[in-house]
């Protein structure tokens, strides 16, 4: 999660926010270097005496033309790579619905036993010690680790947004409307996020949390839960 102060991303802990990672850093590298050649060539400018009478330069044209094409087609690439990641949905093992209301959400896990519940905010007053204010929940979203969870997201009043941010998903809850995403746990662990659209006057307050487990604590849930 979120450390104080904290500047970079969260630690991944999917393949895609690793991927995602990656490509923000390629894409960091790539704006370092043009702004280094751009106050290079304006410092040269400033400080050395220039005088040209060239009316025709062909070279610096096709320079400054087939340089910029170049950038962009080593940005597109690898971006338009992840873009069709993130969309691919293979065989799932398990299909998890998430449906916004002001201001909580409520899950269903249909695949095995049906099994829905709400997922509300725990109050501050309420808050055990040691817990995180303004992100602990009452029932936690839990899966199990090393597997596909294909997350279809919808919304009951008005727009919001599923959003995980060490594992890579972000989905816009829009009522009437069925949106998908997956994301694959690489490790266990309690992960946390928050609705990322507006929703109202207590947008603030409907946190989303997702347990990653093994398989076998995974089971001994869902029994505890549908029996």
């Amino acid at each position: 999660m979120a450390n104080h102060s904290q500047l970079n991303f969260q630690d991944a802990s999917s393949p895609i926010m690793e991927e995602l990672m990656g490509f923000h850093d390629h894409a960091l590298m790539i704006a370092l270097a043009i702004c280094s050649l751009v106050l290079y060539l304006l410092t040269h400018m400033l400080t050395e005496k220039l005088s040209s009478n060239t009316v025709n330069a062909q070279v610096i044209e096709l320079v400054w033309t087939i340089l910029p094409a170049m950038v962009l087609v080593t940005l597109a690439l690898p971006s338009l790579r992840i873009l069709y990641m993130m969309d691919e949905i293979n065989e799932p093992d398990l299909t998890l619905k998430a449906i916004g209301h002001q201001w909580y959400w409520t899950y269903e896990y249909t695949d095995l036993k049906e099994l829905t519940f709400d997922s509300y905010m725990i109050p501050t007053a309420d808050l055990p010690l040691g817990h995180f204010r303004l992100l602990e929940v009452d029932h936690r979203v839990i899966v199990p680790m090393n597997s596909t969870i294909r997350v279809i997201v919808t919304a009951d009043d008005v727009l919001h947004s599923w959003a995980v941010p060490s594992l890579g998903v972000k989905t816009d809850a829009i009522p009437g409307r069925l949106n998908q995403t997956s994301f694959l746990a690489s490790r266990p662990g309690v992960f946390y996020g928050q609705c990322s659209e507006i929703c109202g006057a207590n947008h603030s307050f409907m946190p989303i949390v997702v347990e990653s487990t093994p398989l076998p604590d995974f089971e001994n849930w869902f029994s505890l839960m549908t029996s």
